[in-house]
């Protein structure tokens, strides 16, 4: 049996080491620029933040920055801008309905491929302030999250598919012969510092970096960048050139950022790199009129699953032209804050694990309690070489004690009969 335990421990940090490495921050260049760990944990505890894609293109319902001279023509995409008037944006309602959710922060689009910027930049006219709006949209965002304690972050696109001195234009290899990769980053920094002193973004969330004008030396140099300007923010590894495909981990720790962006799915179970799920509620990251939409059992058990592989869940919305968000999508997250106000204790400031997601569901933990997530029905659980002592288990509703048995090394738990229409029958596990 101990031969098998060390096997296991072994594979299992086999696994760990050839799949992700852990994120330290500043990346080789800067190997003493380390992750603000007092930021970090405060962004992890939090698990589940709303991520926001809304601009111009919300008139037209396609996808944001990509139908950019695709299913919209270049000329008709920039100018777009002119006749969006968001008039029923309410920042306090938007902040409440994240809270209504259970969300515990904000990570808003503030610049997409397509180059419109979202708040007032003394950089370009390209910018809220030009539509027929004229209202500084972000600095309300900004200011309502701090009053009703959201952690405000914002979304920042490396690449430019419209800015001039950008070298690509719409994710094509032909490059523009004029332009300046330079200058850009010197218009890149001046909207971040905008963004920072200005806003107090404390999530710093990249996207573009997959491009070849963007290289690793310049990754590694905006986030010390970065940090110079607030050394408590914490930000993403689509900083560099580290990601990996859609999974999102970063291979290898000569690569800056601080915490991993897996896309449109779970991550895998990851205890030792900090992680985050970017999924949409519906199929398009910006709004589109009837779009599918997730069920209440699949929102929820994204959610679970991320915690329970330790990761958070970033949740997209889409808000409509008029600034409101859709009133279906507002319902769906408030069904999914009815159930975290009764069981957000075994979600909120846990720790995934440490019993590895299996085929009956996950776990999460807290000091002496492991929350066990049965999110498929079985008759019994069986804990392999579960080692701690274990001084009872119950249901989370506090409505029953349940029987266990030891067997060797293995915990046998045997489980009430669950109905069908219960998407998480929790356990509370104690130990001592």
């Amino acid at each position: 049996m101990q031969k098998i335990i060390i096997s296991a421990c072994l594979i299992f940090l086999l696994y760990t080491f050839t799949h992700a490495q852990d994120l330290k921050g500043g990346g080789e260049a800067y190997p003493e620029l380390l992750t603000n760990q007092k930021s970090l944990e405060n962004w992890r505890s939090r698990r589940f933040g709303m991520f926001v894609h809304w601009g111009p293109v919300s008139q037209k319902g396609t996808e944001i920055g990509w139908s950019r001279g695709g299913a919209i023509a270049f000329e008709e995409y920039d100018k777009l801008y002119e006749t969006f008037n968001p008039e029923h944006f309410n920042a306090a309602e938007w902040v409440g309905l994240m809270k209504d959710a259970g969300m515990k922060y904000l990570v808003f689009v503030s610049k997409h491929h397509d180059g419109f910027v979202m708040w007032d930049s003394e950089t370009t006219d390209y910018d809220i302030m030009s539509t027929p709006y004229k209202h500084d949209l972000l600095m309300d965002l900004s200011r309502e999250c701090e009053r009703q304690g959201i952690l405000f972050g914002t979304y920042y696109s490396i690449c430019d598919w419209k800015h001039p001195d950008y070298p690509v234009e719409n994710n094509n290899p032909l490059r523009r012969p004029d332009a300046n990769m330079e200058n850009y980053i010197i218009y890149m920094k001046a909207h971040l510092k905008e963004l920072v002193e200005k806003y107090h973004t404390k999530i710093m969330w990249f996207d573009g970096e997959w491009e070849e004008p963007w290289t690793h030396k310049m990754g590694m140099d905006l986030y010390k960048y970065v940090r110079e300007l607030d050394n408590k923010i914490i930000v993403n590894n689509r900083v560099d050139k580290g990601r990996h495909g859609m999974e999102g981990v970063s291979l290898s720790d000569i690569y800056a950022g601080d915490f991993a962006t897996p896309e449109q799915q779970v991550g895998r179970y990851n205890p030792i790199t900090p992680w985050e799920s970017c999924i949409t509620i519906c199929r398009q990251w910006a709004w589109k009129p009837d779009d599918i939409m997730k069920s209440r059992e699949e929102c929820l058990s994204t959610l679970i699953k991320t915690a329970g592989g330790d990761g958070n869940l970033l949740f997209n919305v889409g808000p409509m032209p008029d600034g409101m968000i859709e009133e279906r999508q507002a319902e769906r997250l408030r069904e999914m804050g009815t159930w975290l106000d009764t069981y957000g204790a075994s979600i909120y400031g846990t720790r995934g694990g440490p019993i590895p997601p299996q085929k009956w569901g996950v776990s999460t933990s807290r000091d002496n309690e492991i929350f066990l997530h049965v999110l498929n029905p079985i008759k019994k659980i069986v804990l392999m070489d579960f080692s701690q002592k274990i001084v009872e288990i119950r249901s989370f509703d506090g409505d029953e004690n349940l029987k266990f048995k030891r067997k060797n090394m293995n915990v046998i738990i045997n489980l009430p009969k669950i109905e069908k229409n219960v998407i998480d029958y929790i356990l509370i596990l104690e130990t001592n």
